[in-house]
């Protein structure tokens, strides 16, 4: 998946240079067309596509049901035995409709997906591979359905929480972005942009990415889950059937796992002692630990083998920070002649609302950041042909 990440994230470079002022819509669709690429082998194209536009819909109105207060009925459960016409009980028709919705997203795609093996065009993906000549039981159909849908909506809010975090803390924290792009030029120059090829080499920027992710937790207090029988921890008993919450962000925000933790300090991953590695709590845990971190890796059998591999929560991230900063300057933005200074405060959310004013999706906040490239040289490396 290696070269669609850097394919696609060129792209969104040359975005960023003809429309700086949208860059979190084009976090948005750049995370999108990675996903729906290694999913269903589908080319986002430009302006408004309506598979990501179906997929964002479907994500937003999740949030309404993971928020106990999205719905009365989540709270006082007995609306639910009311008739559909009876007042209060709107929900219902709500449900249905969001249901239908939710339908779509998970069979469109795939039926893109087998009209194009049945042409003969179909691009290899995580569904033409397991598909494309096997005759399949509706139950491994089902699950080839959903499994390949929670790839797009359980992975595009997370990654462009995490992207629009790294613009927020660069035009914050100068100082990192200067170390970081004297980093990649001295090991990439200024001849071509940064690939996964240079991450091993680049230990700044790797650090910059696993600050990012400790820094602004995306998840702060994870997905809510329940607990499916009796159990005992640390002297406190966990009765079956009780919900949790994994309070993340305190865990990435330890003063006693990481020194000065409100600041954002790449160095803190740097050195024979290095802090705690963020992955290890900001991606879940166990069983219900995001299938990004290890998807990669079930998709080996399949012909997506990579032999730098990394796993595909963070590649996005590192790819598109280093690109970006190879390119880009990014600062505070000015208006009349007077700097307007980022929030630094974290919202609240069962997955960051900083980035968007409406829930997980919809409208883009306040944050404003100015976005120039480096040189004319850097112009001309974002204006080449991408790397196909």
């Amino acid at each position: 998946f290696h070269p669609v990440e850097e394919l696609e994230t060129h792209r969104f470079l040359k975005q960023l240079l003809s429309r700086p002022a949208e860059f979190s819509d084009h976090i948005r669709k750049t995370a999108g067309a990675i996903i729906l690429r290694i999913s269903h082998g589908y080319e986002v194209g430009e302006g408004q596509d309506p598979f990501v536009t179906l997929a964002d819909k479907v994500s937003h109105r999740a949030v309404c049901f993971i928020y106990c207060t999205g719905f009365l009925v989540n709270l006082v459960p007995f609306p639910q035995y009311l008739p559909d016409w009876f007042p209060g009980a709107s929900f219902k028709k709500t449900a249905k409709e969001w249901s239908s919705t939710l339908k779509e997203m998970v069979d469109l795609p795939y039926d893109y997906v087998k009209k194009q093996i049945v042409s003969g065009t179909a691009e290899p993906s995580y569904v033409s591979k397991l598909v494309e000549g096997q005759s399949l039981t509706a139950e491994q159909e089902f699950e080839i359905k959903w499994s390949s849908a929670s790839l797009y909506s359980g992975g595009t809010d997370t990654t462009v929480s995490a992207i629009y975090s790294f613009f927020k803390a660069m035009s914050l924290y100068p100082e990192v972005q200067a170390k970081a792009q004297a980093e990649l030029d001295a090991v990439i120059g200024n001849d071509c942009l940064p690939s996964f090829e240079n991450r091993d080499h680049l230990p700044y920027m790797q650090a910059v990415t696993l600050e990012t992710l400790r820094w602004f937790s995306v998840v702060p207090t994870s997905v809510p889950h329940r607990v499916t029988e009796d159990n005992v921890f640390k002297g406190y008993f966990i009765p079956k059937g009780a919900l949790v919450l994994s309070n993340l962000w305190q865990m990435n925000h330890d003063p006693e796992v990481y020194h000065d933790p409100m600041s954002f300090k790449p160095e803190r991953f740097l050195g024979p002692k290095p802090e705690l590695d963020p992955r290890e709590a900001c991606f879940g845990f166990a069983r219900r630990i995001c299938p990004g971190t290890f998807a990669a890796w079930q998709l080996i059998p399949y012909g997506f083998s990579d032999s730098n591999f990394r796993v595909l929560a963070d590649a996005s991230v590192f790819i598109s920070c280093a690109m970006a900063l190879a390119v880009f300057n990014i600062s505070k933005y000015s208006e009349n002649g007077v700097v307007i200074e980022p929030d630094r405060n974290q919202s609240s959310g069962t997955i960051r609302q900083a980035v968007f004013s409406d829930g997980v999706l919809g409208h883009p906040s306040s944050f404003k950041c100015t976005i120039s490239p480096r040189s004319d040289k850097a112009v001309a490396l974002i204006q080449a042909d991408e790397r196909r």
